[in-house]
């Protein structure tokens, strides 16, 4: 699993770099401002994702069962909040209305939140054990 989680998180910062510079330079002429901050904002969480990503496969103070869900959740997270608010923020651009598939957009923060909230849950759970 650590693989994965370790390979996923590269291919998330990759494809987030290539993102942000397409969403500053390739769509800056094509979108509305207000657009290219949205734009933005799906591709700050998806490197925030990337970034957990690659914590959670290098530590060891989290669970493996704990790992695997919070991988899910943060994949799962990525496509629904990231990969709606690129559609939403390039909707005018294609024949396809994103703004159909809006209401999945709560559903990946929603994803976030648990994931980070699971993180959270184990780290209580070492400390306890410690007795700290």
């Amino acid at each position: 699993m650590t693989k994965k989680i370790l390979i996923t998180a590269s291919i998330l910062g990759i494809v987030s770099i290539i993102l942000g510079a397409f969403g500053a330079h390739g769509l800056k002429q094509l979108i509305t401002l207000e657009n290219q901050q949205a734009f933005e904002t799906g591709v700050r969480y998806q490197m925030y994702h990337a970034i957990l990503l690659l914590f959670l496969g290098t530590t060891s103070l989290i669970q493996p069962k704990t790992k695997k869900v919070m991988y899910y959740l943060v994949i799962l997270g990525v496509l629904f909040f990231s990969g709606s608010i690129y559609g939403l923020a390039t909707n005018t651009l294609t024949t396809f209305d994103f703004k159909s598939i809006g209401f999945v957009t709560p559903i990946g923060g929603l994803s976030f939140i648990l994931a980070w909230s699971f993180m959270f849950v184990d780290f209580l759970n070492i400390s306890s054990k410690k007795g700290n």
